[in-house]
Formats: C-alpha cells, sequence, structure tokens
C-alpha cells in the first residue's frame, strides 16, 4: 500500500492505495465515484474518462503508482448539481445525448477539457477530439453528441444561455416535442447507478461471484475437480450442476408447434456436455471478486473434446452429430407459401436474378458489461437484479430451472447501459438464482469484465440467404424464392421465432403475388443466437435487397426505379409476403422524398472519381413490424394519489430506448385533460412485485402495446375524474363518491393472427415500420478502404411521441447498421474478442452529414398514431452500403462486413 495525497473535486483527500490498481478503480471502490464508469477496462471506451490535472484520461488504464502527490482530479460528481448544471450536462439532455447514459459521464468530462482548450471548435474538431481519446458511444450515432459539445461551447462563450439549451413545454402538451427524458438529469451527473455500481453498494457480507467457463465449443463433461479452488483465500463455496435446486435448464419457450426440440436444451450450469465456449461450469462465491476469479482458476475440467461446428454449413453435413442428442440438427423449418407456384413463372419471366448472401455474427458491443445481483428481499423471494429487458418472461423462463415457485422470485430490472436485444433472452440471472441459494440466501454480485461480455453473451444469428427473383419486362416483381437457413448458435431459445421473420420480412415493401420462401433453423457450437435490433430483417434484407439490385442490373434499369415500380400501393390489392394488409400506405411520399436526394447524389459523385478514390451511393428500403406474432398484448395500470399527482406502473423495460419518456408521454397525453403536469406523473417500472406483466421491451412492441395500455389506463383514470359539466374530481372527492382511484389498463393487438405454420401466412403485426436508406460512399481502390461520407434516411413511424429520442434511435440504428455493414463481426475467438477487435464504429467513422427526413403517417391502431421505431434504422442500411459500393466500383459484394480486404479482393476480381 501507498499513502496518496490527491485534490479531487476540488478538496484534498488522503487515500491508502494499491499501487497496481487503477485510478478508476480507486475512485469507484474506495470513493465511491461511481460517475466514472468501467466499460473495457482496456482504454478503448472512455467511459472512464476524469480529468487529471486539466488533461482527459481513461482512468482505467492509469495505475496509481504513477498518480503523483497533489495531483488535481475532477470527475463527473465535481462539475456541477441538480441545481445547477454544467452547460455540457445540459446540453447532453437537451439533444437527447443520454439513451442508455452509461457513456455520458466521459463524453462530457472529455469535452470539458476539449472546450478548455479550444473554446470554439468546429464540429471536425470535436470529432476528432472524442476519436483520439477513444469515447466510445454505441446509441446516439454521435451526431447528436456534437451538436450538444457545440451549444454548451456557446453557453460558455455568452452567446446563449443555459436555460435555452432545455426544452419546455407550451400549453402543458408534451407529446410530439423534445421533453427531456425523466432520467436524463441523473444520467448526466453520474448518479443514475447500473448493475456494478449497485454492486459496489450492497452488504459487507456479500459474496462476489466468478465463472468457471468452458474453453473449447463441444464435448462431454466428464468431471470438475475444485478441491485447490476450495482452499484458496476467501472461497465461501464453489457452485456446480449438484448444487441446482431445479431442473438445471433454462427454458427456451418454444414458440411454434413444428419445432423438433422441446426447448429445455440450455443447461444453467453444465452437467453432461459442453455446447460452446464459455459455457458457465461452475460459479466460484468469494468475500472479493478478485479471490473469486483467482480460485476459479484452479477448477480443473475433464473434457472430451466432440467434433465443433461452428458454421450452420458444417452442422447440417451428412457426417455432422447430434449437437443436442434426440433433436436434429435443423429442428425448425418455416415456409412462406403465398400465390400460385413459382418455378413456372420463374421459367417463362424475362428477367431473373439469383443471389447467394450471408449475413454475419454481429455482436452487440453494449459497452456496460452484463451484470447483476441477487438477495433473499424482505418478504422471502428470491430476487435478482439484472439488465433483463424482459422481467415476467425470463421468471417463466428461469424459475424451474432454478428450482423456485414463481411467486417466490421477484425480478427487477436495474438501469441498463445498452442491450441492444441480447437481454430479451437471460443470461446471468438463473446463475444468480442458483448462487443465491446456494450460499444460503447469502447476498451475491456477478459482473462480466468486457472479454465475458463479448464471449459470453448471444449475438445476432448469421444468415444464409439464397434468394431468386422474377420480373415482367416492365419491372413488375413476378415471383420470388428462396432457400435459407438461420446459425442460433447451440440453444434454441427463439430460434423459431428468429426464423419466422425471414418469412414475415423477405421481400418486405413491395407487391410479390407468388412466394415460395424455406427458412430452416440450425444448432451449431458458434455463439448463440439472442435477439438484437431489427430481429430477423438484417438478414431478409441482406437477401432481398441485394437481389433487388442484381435484378436491377439485370434489367438495365436504376434499382430507385425497380423498387418504386413495385412498392405497396393504395388499390393495388398488394399484400405483405405473409399475406397481410398494410395497415398504411405511406410508401409513395417517402420514395417521391427521398427521390431527388438519391438522384442528385448520383450526378454529384460521379463527377468526384479519381484513379484512388471512387465515389458512389446506394439505395435500400426496410420494413419492419412491431410485436410478438399475432394477438401480442400489454398491462399497466394508474393510481391518483391523494396529493393529486398520478403514478403509472407498467414494465416498459428500458435499455436505453426511452421507456421513461414514453410511459410519461403516453399517459400525459390524456390526463393533461384534467390539468395534470409532466411534473405530477410518477413512474415505477420494472418490478415484478410492483408492476403488471407488460411484455418484454422487444421487437419495438412497447411503444405500441404497452404504450396503447398505458393510454388505456389513463383513460380510464380520466373518465372516472370527469363531472357531468366535464371538469375533473380531486382525490378526496373520488373517495367520497367511492369511485375507485387504482385502474389496470389493458390493450391486445385483437385484428392480428398468427402466421399459418404451413404457409407462413396471417397478419402478425398490428403496426409496421417503414424506412428507406441512401448512403454515399467513398472507396478507396487501392486499399478496399470504404468511408460513408453523406447519409440520409426517410422514415415513417406513425405519429413522432418525442423528437429527440425517436431522432437518437434514428442515429444510433443506422450507425449500427454502418458496422454491421461495414466492419462488424464475432466469429474468430482470438481476433473478436474486445470492442475494437469487434469493429464497433468510433466517431470518425460516422459522418456527421446524417439526415433524417420524417414522413408522419398516423396509425389506426398505434397510441395517437404512433408505431414504433427502434427497429427500422437497422432493416436495412447494410444492403444499401453494398449498393453505394457497387455504384462507385461496379463491384458487388453479397457478404458482410465488407471489411477493407473483402472489398479489395471485389475489386480485384474485376481486374
Amino acid at each position: 500500500m501507498v499513502k496518496k495525497r490527491l485534490v479531487i473535486n476540488g478538496l484534498s483527500r488522503t487515500l491508502l492505495v494499491n499501487p497496481e490498481d487503477s485510478l478508476a478503480k480507486v475512485l469507484r471502490e474506495q470513493l465511491l465515484l461511481t460517475g466514472c464508469k468501467i466499460g473495457c477496462d482496456q482504454g478503448q471506451c472512455g467511459t472512464c474518462t476524469v480529468i487529471v490535472d486539466g488533461k482527459a484520461v481513461r482512468s482505467c488504464i492509469m495505475k496509481m503508482g504513477k498518480v503523483k502527490d497533489d495531483t488535481v482530479i475532477e470527475t463527473i460528481e465535481g462539475i456541477g448539481t441538480p441545481e445547477d448544471l454544467h452547460p455540457l450536462q445540459l446540453a447532453w439532455m437537451g439533444h437527447g445525448c443520454a439513451q442508455c447514459g452509461f457513456c455520458s459521464p466521459g463524453f462530457i468530462m472529455s469535452a470539458k477539457v476539449l472546450l478548455a482548450e479550444n473554446p470554439s471548435p468546429t464540429r471536425e474538431e470535436v470529432r476528432h477530439w472524442f476519436q483520439v481519446h477513444r469515447n466510445l458511444c454505441r446509441c446516439t450515432g454521435y451526431k447528436p453528441l456534437v451538436d450538444a459539445v457545440m451549444d454548451a461551447a456557446k453557453v460558455m462563450r455568452g452567446e446563449m444561455v443555459k436555460e435555452d439549451l432545455i426544452f419546455k413545454p407550451v400549453g402543458n402538451k408534451i407529446l410530439g416535442t423534445s421533453y427531456i427524458r425523466p432520467s436524463a438529469a441523473q444520467k448526466v451527473t453520474g448518479t443514475w447507478d447500473y448493475g456494478a455500481d449497485m454492486a459496489l453498494q450492497m452488504p459487507a457480507n456479500t459474496a462476489r461471484l466468478a465463472l468457471v467457463q468452458a474453453d473449447i465449443p463441444h464435448a462431454l463433461l466428464k468431471g470438475i475437480d475444485y478441491s485447490e479452488a476450495e482452499k484458496m483465500p476467501g472461497v465461501y463455496k464453489v457452485i456446480t450442476h449438484k448444487d441446482v435446486k431445479g431442473k438445471n435448464r433454462i427454458s427456451g419457450l418454444i414458440t411454434f408447434a413444428n419445432n423438433k426440440g422441446d426447448g429445455w436444451d440450455r443447461p444453467i450450469l453444465c452437467d453432461e456436455k459442453i455446447f460452446q465456449i464459455g459455457d458457465a461450469v461452475a460459479i466460484v462465491a468469494a468475500d472479493t471478486e478478485e479471490h473469486a476469479k483467482e480460485a476459479a482458476k484452479k477448477v480443473k475440467l475433464d473434457l472430451e473434446a466432440l467434433p465443433a461446428y461452428m458454421s450452420a454449413m458444417e452442422a447440417i453435413a451428412e457426417d455432422a452429430i447430434e449437437i443436442h442428442p434426440g433433436t436434429p440438427n435443423i429442428y425448425y423449418e418455416t415456409n412462406c407459401i403465398k400465390g400460385e407456384e413459382t418455378a413456372p413463372i420463374m421459367e417463362r419471366a424475362p428477367y431473373v436474378a439469383e443471389i447467394d448472401a450471408y449475413s454475419s455474427r454481429q455482436p452487440h458491443l453494449h459497452i456496460e458489461p452484463d451484470c447483476g445481483l441477487a438477495y433473499i428481499d424482505d418478504e422471502g423471494r428470491l430476487t435478482v437484479h439484472s439488465k433483463s429487458i424482459g422481467i415476467h418472461l425470463h421468471s417463466a423462463m428461469i424459475t424451474a430451472g432454478i428450482g423456485i415457485e414463481p411467486e417466490k422470485f421477484r425480478l427487477v430490472q436495474n438501469p441498463a447501459g445498452g442491450t441492444f436485444g441480447y437481454k430479451f433472452s437471460p443470461t446471468m440471472e438463473a446463475l444468480l438464482g442458483v448462487a443465491c441459494l446456494a450460499l444460503d440466501g447469502r447476498p451475491c454480485s456477478l459482473v462480466y469484465d468486457q472479454y465475458q461480455n463479448i464471449t459470453y453473451t448471444g449475438k445476432r444469428s448469421p444468415a444464409f440467404m439464397h434468394i431468386k427473383m422474377a420480373a415482367d419486362e416492365n419491372g413488375k416483381l413476378l415471383a420470388m424464392e428462396g432457400d435459407n437457413y438461420i446459425d442460433h448458435g447451440p440453444y434454441s431459445e427463439f430460434g423459431d421465432l428468429l426464423t419466422m421473420r425471414l418469412t414475415q420480412f423477405t421481400g418486405a415493401g413491395y407487391d410479390i403475388r407468388n412466394i415460395r420462401n424455406k427458412s430452416q433453423t440450425v444448432c451449431t457450437n458458434h455463439a448463440w443466437g439472442s435477439a438484437f435490433r431489427g430481429y430477423g430483417s438484417p438478414q431478409s434484407f441482406m437477401g432481398s435487397e441485394v437481389c433487388m439490385d442484381v435484378l436491377a442490373e439485370k434489367m438495365g434499369i436504376d434499382p430507385f426505379e425497380l423498387r418504386y415500380r413495385n412498392i405497396y400501393r393504395e388499390g393495388t390489392g398488394c399484400t405483405t409476403p405473409t399475406g397481410q394488409e398494410p395497415e398504411v400506405y405511406c410508401l409513395e411520399e417517402m420514395y417521391d422524398k427521398a427521390r431527388p436526394i438519391y438522384y442528385e447524389a448520383k450526378e454529384r459523385l460521379a463527377k468526384m472519381n479519381t484513379d484512388k478514390l471512387k465515389y458512389g451511393v446506394g439505395f435500400a428500403a426496410g420494413v419492419y413490424g412491431c410485436g410478438l406474432d399475432g394477438k401480442d398484448g400489454s398491462f399497466a395500470n394508474i393510481q391518483l394519489n391523494p396529493d393529486g399527482t398520478v403514478t403509472v406502473f407498467n414494465s416498459w423495460e428500458d435499455h436505453g430506448q426511452g421507456a421513461d419518456i414514453g410511459t410519461l408521454t403516453m399517459a400525459h397525453e390524456t390526463l393533461r385533460e384534467a390539468g395534470i403536469t409532466p411534473d405530477m406523473i410518477k413512474l415505477v417500472m420494472n418490478d415484478t412485485a410492483l408492476t403488471p406483466a407488460s411484455g418484454p421491451a422487444g421487437g419495438s412492441r412497447s411503444n405500441v402495446v404497452t404504450g396503447n395500455a398505458t393510454r388505456v389506463a389513463a383513460e380510464m383514470l380520466i373518465n372516472a375524474m370527469r363531472k357531468p359539466d366535464g371538469t375533473f374530481r380531486t382525490y378526496d372527492e373520488m373517495v367520497a363518491e367511492n369511485i375507485p382511484t387504482f385502474y389496470e389498463g389493458t390493450w391486445v393487438a385483437s385484428a392480428c393472427t398468427d402466421c399459418d405454420l404451413e404457409t407462413g401466412q396471417g397478419a402478425p403485426f398490428s403496426n409496421y415500420m417503414y424506412q428507406l436508406f441512401i448512403p454515399e460512399v467513398e472507396v478507396n481502390v487501392e486499399t478496399g478502404k470504404v468511408r460513408i461520407i453523406r447519409f440520409t434516411t426517410v422514415c415513417d413511424f406513425g405519429t413522432i411521441i418525442n423528437k429527440i429520442v425517436v431522432d437518437g434511435q434514428v442515429y444510433g440504428g443506422c450507425t449500427q447498421g454502418f458496422g454491421l455493414g461495414l466492419s462488424e463481426d464475432f466469429e474468430d475467438y482470438k481476433k473478436h474478442t474486445t470492442l475494437a477487435g469487434c469493429g464497433i464504429p468510433y466517431p470518425e467513422d460516422v459522418p456527421d452529414d446524417f439526415n433524417i427526413i420524417y414522413t408522419e403517417t398516423p396509425r389506426p391502431l398505434g397510441p395517437y398514431g404512433a408505431s414504433g421505431c427502434g427497429e427500422g434504422p437497422l432493416t436495412a442500411g447494410h444492403p444499401a452500403i453494398l449498393s453505394a459500393i457497387y455504384n462507385a466500383t461496379g463491384a458487388r459484394i453479397t457478404e458482410i462486413p465488407a471489411r477493407p480486404e473483402k472489398v479489395k479482393a471485389a475489386l480485384d476480381a474485376l481486374k
């Protein structure tokens, strides 16, 4: 230990520290200054940025031994208070920069140093600053962050006042405005406690957990020797499958009856086999995380290696063994059978295009590592806190495996530093539950490091798409065929539902009367497949949108024109691939807005080419449905309080998308009739002991179904409060007249139907979202490097509930599409194990010239006319980028990511 005298947030502090500990660890664990976040612990993400002697420093890689006495350190806790926020904090709130909020403190501290050194930066200088200081954001697409810095700089130069940074509602209406989300102030002050922060606040007797994980992808588990680990310092217990009181399996909740598996294929702790690298075999519980991790290294596994099938093509080979004995590796099939037989149509059609495409295993790259904690609450319930975005769903999936009655289990969602869908599947919830019970109720916490986070959470399931399309001499689409495979990893949960999305979205957006499209789910030994923003649509459109480009090339017409001739139009009898009539017809207006932008870019970019640099513009269209298939529904409760305020209860889980502002706005738009203002509405959210089963926050369903349920609850209360003369009762008047003050709202998509298991025909979604993508790219023909230089998108999400939130979803989702198209992958367990190694976009990888154009077509079944918006931005940006590469160079790429070596190979092949 060494003694350090430091000045922290203006106060002199004397600390005893381990010189090998990082500054971030000392700030967080010894001073509980948890506004300093640890994301990667490798200096790659900047969430730990603090100011040291006036410089922006990534504190996770600064050792205390190198911090000199009298060093002046400033953290997010020291630059503003809720009553007197720094201009950067206010600007962050006003521009919607704090989505999940995990990166916000690091960005704000970094920007504070920038503005101290350069009070009048250009936008390019702001981006470059964040680039070289390695500040990463997965939510925002960076443009709002630059906007915030520019406005904060104006305030600091005296050109604006702080009050102008925040939207102020006029006339008690916030729907459709830029009203800030309720959690914004805590996120920008570093007081929004995420899971790892909460773990530091737990009692002294808390057990810290570490996992013993498999390092090979497929093996028989012959034995576990933990005798040496038990003797290590601080160890309470080594927990194996023998300590699990229940079934020791997570239920995959099979969605469709024609699934050949039973859904009980994922062990909580491996007992017979290893199915993938990273599988949990044992849990070490100790007094400190360091002791637990050291002891975990001493556990010896006796493994008998089995053939490992790391792709769908390997797993379906004739000599492949069954990964789950008794269940074939191809365990689910869905077919889209619509209209006439397609083979004769293909034979006589004047134009036919056929492509093979591959959509990669995209990692979510949420910067906050997975984390959670467990304890027995005051009512004797096993309670787990986690990043779950499906608290009631996950309870149903894990209680039997843990061995506890559902009513004795409670799941609470922590503030979450982004999930983008991976938490639609339970990750560590069952592990925490098992550990807490095995430790006789001792509280426990488990926090992954970034390596575990990347290697042992679900990924987007890769797809091998074989698509064929036919058109007549006028470009009218006649038929589509498909033969596709989804590589869903070793665990079947939601694999059938994901594969059904290929039936629902391949070819969506176009009037195709005749379809024969088969898609199959394959079990492999690569990373397990979990939900990811866009769920099934990036795979679908990687097939049909690329094929549309090839078909247009064969016909000698522009790909924009081919699409425009075939979009959904009212009165034509067009239907979706599943035979459902579109709920609105907005595409013609969207294409009309996109047309001049696309063609202007095409003409302009053609004049910019040099021998080395080629320029092009691309185009693609994406469609996504809002909801779980069929009659999806949700619940929300509302209560009038004695002081005249209102409390809304729902389980609209928030992974950064803005469930809090969504709930507030959905309730307020109705409650304002009685003069209730936003500050009079309290939110109680995401605790199975307190909030109703609103359903998981995935597939952009929440804005529609939970939004509607919240609206219905508010309407029930308002109707009860309304007097015959049109005025409204107070709480006391309600009680005096024996009128209930608590109401349960429910909404069901009753007009929807499940898709037929044989044909895939049905009306699965009450609402859809529509989006067009126009990227402009620069291709270096010498290196294959592709740079997006400008990006325009045209969106229709129905009524916009909150402008800055929807903008943020579009910027962030499209940026994830840039990564999907150009850089991101999780294939190689040696290369793809860090944020940078996986190819996450940094600020200078995203264009500042990034433009969003909205059309607002009210949805008949959406709350106040709204649809969803979160999935649309990640539907089809990647095929649009491939289209732009082709326009620039003539090189046709049908596999993503289009990394430089892949582009260079395609360019060389042209020669």
